[in-house]
C-alpha cells in the first residue's frame, strides 16, 4: 500500500483512497492515530484519578436564589433571625407523654448529644432543656417568668406538675410541645460551615442523626427528624439506588446495541467511549472545584445516553462501509467525514441547552448546567473522535458488517422493502404527510392547552423528591399532625428605626397584617409581638377575653416588649418578625400569601417602616418559585433560539430548520402536559429536564435530516432520500430511542421519587423525539423540501454520503 493511496478490494464501491484527502482536522487525527490514542489514555488516567476525589454533598445556600430581593433581605438580617434558615426539627415521642422523669432524662441526653454535633448553631438551638425556652405568666405580683424546666428539677411529681404548668404558660404548645403532650421538639438551626470552616457535610450529619435515632429509640421513645439537612442526607443515601439503576441502564444499552449489531468488539467500544466521557466529566468537576449533589447525580447518565446515541451512529456508518468492502481505516474516515459536522452541531445544541440554565439565579442549577455542559463537551472528543479512531484499528465483525447491509441489498435486488420502512416511507407522501401534520397540530394544541395548567414549585406536602411512604415524609406527616402546623414558616421582616420596634403605629400595622394573614387559606397560625401584647393584656386582666385588644398605650407596649422573647424582635429593636405558619409549601399557598404581603407592604410602607419579604423555609421557597417562573420561558426561548441558529448554520436553509425544530416544539408541549398529568411542578429538580428534551431531540433530527438533504442534493426523490437516511442513520435513531427509553423507565422503581419522575419524563422524551424524527420530520419535508435537479449520473450511497458535510 502506497503512502498516498489505499487500494480498495474488488467489488467495493469507492475509488482508491488518498490519505491526504479530507479536512485538516480529519488528516490531523487519522494520520496520527497513535498520538490521539496516547493523549486520550493519558487524559483518562489523569481525570480518572481526579474522579476519585469527587465529593457528593449539598449546600442549603446553593439551593436558594441569593440575588432575589427576598433572599437578600433574609441574608442581610440572617444573624438576627432565630432559626429561620437551614434547620432540623427532631421530635421525640413517648407513649406515656412528655411529663415523665424517664422521658425528660432521655430528652436531655439527646439534646446534649445534638448540641455537640458539628455545624449546629448552638446559640439558637432550642428544646425544653435550653435556657432560651421560657414561660411568662401573670401572678399576684404581676408578670413573672423563667425557664420552663423549673429550678431544682429532680424528676419528682411536684416538679413535673410545675413543668406542665410552665409549658402551658410558655406559648410553646404547637411549637416545641405537641398539642396532645405526647412529644416535644429539639429545634436545631444549622450553620453553613463547621467550627473548622469547612462546608457542612450533610451526609455525615444525616448519618450521625440516624445513629442517635437508633440509639434513643432503643430506650422506648420514637424519634422523627425533618429539615433540609435530613432530606439531603436521605437523598445522598439513595445514591446507591441511583448507581444501581445507572448500572442497569448501561447493561440494557449494551445488550440492545449488541442485539442490533451482533458485533461484540464494536459494542464494547461504543459503551467504553461513552463511559470514558463520564469519567472525564466526573474528573473535571473536582479539578474545577465542584462537587456532585443530589440534583446533578443524574447528569452522568445523561452524558452516557447522549454518548451512546452518537457512538452508535459512528459504529453503524463504519459497519456499513466495511460491509461494502471498504477497509476499516477508510471506513472510519468516511464516517467521520460525513457525520462529524452533524454530530458536532447536535452536541453543541445539547451543550447550549444546558448552558442556558446559567441564566437561573440558583447556584445548584448553575453547577448542574456546568457539569452537564462539560459532559457534552467531552463527548466531542470521546465519541466523535476517539471512537472512530479506535474502530479504525479494531474494525467490525465481517458477518455483522454484511448483516448491516441486508435491507440495502434486498432493495438493490428489487425485493420488497421491510414493512416498517414501507410504513415510514408513506409519511413522505401527501396523504400520510397531511395526516401526520394535522395530528401533530392537534396534539400540539392539546399539549399547549394542558401546559397552561403547569404549576411552579411543589404541588404536594412533604418532600416531593422522596416517596410518600418514605421515612422522611412519614416524619413530616407526624409533625404536621402532632403540632397542628407544618414546618413551613414564612416570616415577614419589619424594618424600623433603632429602638422603635415597639412604637404603637408600627405594631398596629403588624397587628393588622397578622389578622389579614390568618384569613388566608393555607395559613394555620401566626405569631408576632402585637399578638403577644394582646395575650399579655388579657392575662393581666384575669384572662377576660374583653381585654383581648391592642390598646394605644405606649408604656404598656414598651413593658411587654422588654420581656418578650428575642425571636419576635432583635437586640437593637429595629427589626420585628411576623411569623406565618402554613399548612404546606404548595405553590398556590405560597403565591396567595406572598401576593397579599406585597400588597400590604405597598399600601403601608413609610420612609421609616418597611415590610420586607421573606425568611423561613416557605419564604425561601416562594423566592425560588418566583425565580424559576421568571427563568422558565426565557430558558426555553434561549434554547430554541440557539438550536435554530445552529441548525441554520448547518443546513443553510430555513426550510430545513423548520423541519428539524417543529417536532421538538411538539415534544416540549407534550412533556409539559405529561408533567401536569403526573402532578409535577416546574422547580429546581425538573427545570433541567425540560431543557434537555430539546437538546436530545435535535440529535435525532440532525442525523436523519443531514443524510436526507445530502440525498436530495443528488437529485433523488424525497421518498428515496428518506429511505436511504433510514438505512444509514434512521435505524440507529430507533435503536437509541428505544434503548434509552427502556433504560430510564426502570427508574420508576427507584425509592427516590425525583429519580422515578425523571425516568418517566426522559423515557417519554426519548420516544417522542424519536417518533418526531421518524414520522413528523418526513411529513414536514414533503411540504417544505424539494430535491435538486437530477444529476447526470447518481453517485453511489457511500460517495454521496461522504460528501454530506
Amino acid at each position: 500500500m502506497s503512502p498516498s493511496s489505499t487500494a480498495l478490494p474488488p467489488g467495493s464501491t469507492a475509488e482508491p483512497f488518498d490519505p491526504r484527502s479530507g479536512s485538516l482536522i480529519e488528516r490531523a487525527l487519522f494520520n496520527h492515530r497513535w498520538g490521539v490514542l496516547l493523549l486520550c489514555a493519558l487524559v483518562t488516567a489523569l481525570l480518572g484519578w481526579q474522579a476519585t476525589r469527587l465529593q457528593l454533598n449539598a449546600s442549603f445556600e446553593k439551593t436558594i436564589p441569593t440575588r432575589h430581593p427576598y433572599i437578600q433581605h433574609f441574608l442581610q438580617h440572617q444573624a438576627e433571625l432565630s432559626g429561620l434558615g437551614n434547620a432540623v426539627r427532631i421530635a421525640v415521642a413517648a407513649p406515656g407523654g412528655i411529663y415523665e422523669a424517664k422521658y425528660l432524662d432521655t430528652l436531655r441526653r439527646l439534646s446534649d448529644d445534638v448540641f455537640l454535633l458539628p455545624g449546629v448553631d448552638r446559640a439558637r438551638m432550642k428544646s425544653l432543656w435550653t435556657p432560651s425556652t421560657r414561660w411568662v405568666g401573670v401572678t399576684e405580683d404581676g408578670l413573672e417568668g423563667g425557664p420552663v424546666i423549673p429550678d431544682g428539677y429532680d424528676g419528682s411529681p411536684a416538679k413535673l406538675a410545675q413543668l406542665q404548668a410552665n409549658v402551658a404558660r410558655s406559648g410553646e404548645i404547637g411549637q416545641l410541645v405537641a398539642r396532645d403532650g405526647q412529644s416535644s421538639v429539639i429545634f436545631v438551626p444549622l450553620l453553613a460551615q463547621d467550627a473548622q470552616g469547612r462546608p457542612l457535610d450533610y451526609a455525615a450529619l444525616s448519618t450521625r442523626l440516624e445513629a442517635l435515632r437508633a440509639q434513643y429509640q432503643a430506650e422506648g421513645v420514637t424519634v422523627h427528624i425533618t429539615g433540609f439537612a435530613k432530606l439531603v442526607g436521605d437523598l445522598i443515601d439513595g445514591v446507591r439506588a441511583v448507581l444501581l439503576f445507572f448500572a442497569i441502564a448501561v447493561a440494557i444499552a449494551t445488550a440492545m446495541v449488541f442485539g442490533y449489531t451482533r458485533c461484540l468488539r464494536s459494542t464494547v467500544l461504543v459503551v467504553l467511549a461513552s463511559l470514558v466521557a463520564v469519567v472525564w466529566q466526573l474528573g473535571l468537576l473536582p479539578l474545577l472545584g465542584y462537587a456532585l449533589d443530589p440534583y446533578s447525580i443524574l447528569v452522568p447518565f445523561l452524558v452516557f445516553a447522549i454518548g451512546m446515541s452518537h457512538g452508535a451512529q459512528k459504529m453503524n456508518g463504519i459497519m456499513q462501509d466495511v460491509g461494502r468492502g471498504v477497509p476499516k481505516l477508510v471506513a472510519a474516515r468516511f464516517t467521520f467525514r460525513r457525520l462529524f459536522l452533524a454530530g458536532l452541531t447536535a452536541l453543541l445544541a445539547d451543550a447550549v441547552g444546558f448552558a442556558v440554565l446559567l441564566v437561573i439565579d440558583i447556584q445548584v442549577i448553575r453547577e448542574l448546567a456546568i457539569a452537564a455542559s462539560l459532559g457534552v463537551a467531552v463527548l466531542i472528543f470521546t465519541n466523535l473522535i476517539l471512537l472512530p479512531v479506535l474502530l479504525s484499528y479494531t474494525g467490525v465483525n465481517a458477518r455483522a458488517a454484511q448483516r448491516s447491509l441486508r435491507d440495502e441489498q434486498l432493495d438493490a435486488s428489487g425485493a420488497a422493502r421491510h414493512p416498517l420502512w414501507r410504513l415510514l416511507d408513506r409519511f413522505t407522501q401527501r396523504r400520510w404527510a397531511t395526516g401526520a401534520v394535522v395530528a401533530g397540530l392537534v396534539m400540539g394544541a392539546a399539549g399547549f392547552a394542558a401546559s397552561l395548567h403547569l404549576k411552579i414549585g411543589d404541588l404536594d406536602p412533604g418532600a416531593p423528591e422522596l416517596r410518600e411512604a418514605s421515612r422522611y415524609n412519614r416524619d413530616v406527616a407526624f409533625m404536621n399532625a402532632a403540632y397542628g402546623a407544618s414546618s413551613d414558616v414564612l416570616a415577614v421582616m419589619v424594618k424600623t428605626p433603632d429602638g422603635q420596634c415597639s412604637a404603637y403605629a408600627t405594631l398596629n400595622k403588624v397587628d393588622a397584617l397578622e389578622w389579614q394573614l390568618r384569613q388566608i387559606d393555607g395559613v394555620e397560625s401566626t405569631h408576632t409581638l402585637a399578638l403577644l401584647n394582646r395575650r399579655v393584656l388579657t392575662g393581666l386582666n384575669e384572662g377576660n377575653p374583653r381585654w383581648y385588644e391592642f390598646l394605644p398605650n405606649q408604656d404598656m407596649l414598651n413593658t411587654v416588649t422588654a420581656g418578650a422573647p428575642r425571636g419576635l424582635y432583635n437586640d437593637a429593636c429595629n427589626l420585628l418578625t411576623v411569623y406565618a405558619y402554613l399548612a404546606d409549601h404548595k405553590a398556590e399557598t405560597l403565591q396567595r400569601v406572598v401576593q397579599h404581603v406585597e400588597a400590604f407592604a405597598q399600601a403601608n410602607d413609610t420612609a421609616d417602616v418597611k415590610f420586607l419579604l421573606a425568611a423561613g423555609s416557605a419564604g425561601i421557597e416562594a423566592a425560588t418559585n418566583i425565580v424559576v417562573h421568571d427563568a422558565w420561558r426565557l430558558m426555553l426561548v434561549m434554547v430554541y433560539g440557539a438550536v435554530v441558529l445552529l441548525c441554520f448554520i448547518t443546513f443553510r436553509s430555513w426550510r430545513a430548520v423548520v423541519v428539524a425544530v417543529l417536532p421538538l416544539v411538539l415534544t416540549s408541549f407534550l412533556a409539559e402536559a405529561l408533567m401536569v398529568a403526573l402532578g409535577m411542578g416546574v422547580k429546581v429538580a425538573t427545570l433541567p429536564v425540560i431543557a434537555l428534551g430539546v437538546g436530545i431531540g435535535v440529535d435525532y433530527a440532525l442525523y436523519i435530516l443531514s443524510v436526507t438533504l445530502a440525498q436530495l442534493r443528488q437529485g433523488k426523490s424525497l421518498s428515496e432520500a428518506y429511505y436511504r437516511a433510514l438505512l444509514f442513520t434512521g435505524k440507529v435513531v430507533m435503536l437509541t430511542g428505544v434503548t434509552l427509553a427502556i433504560g430510564v423507565i426502570t427508574w420508576v422503581a427507584s425509592p427516590i421519587k425525583f429519580q422515578a419522575d425523571m425516568g418517566l419524563l426522559l423515557a417519554f422524551m426519548f420516544l417522542w423525539n424519536m417518533l418526531g424524527a421518524l414520522v413528523l420530520l418526513p411529513a414536514l419535508a414533503h411540504f417544505l423540501l424539494r430535491p435538486a435537479p437530477p444529476a447526470a449520473a447518481p453517485a453511489p450511497l457511500s460517495s454521496s454520503l461522504a460528501s454530506a458535510r
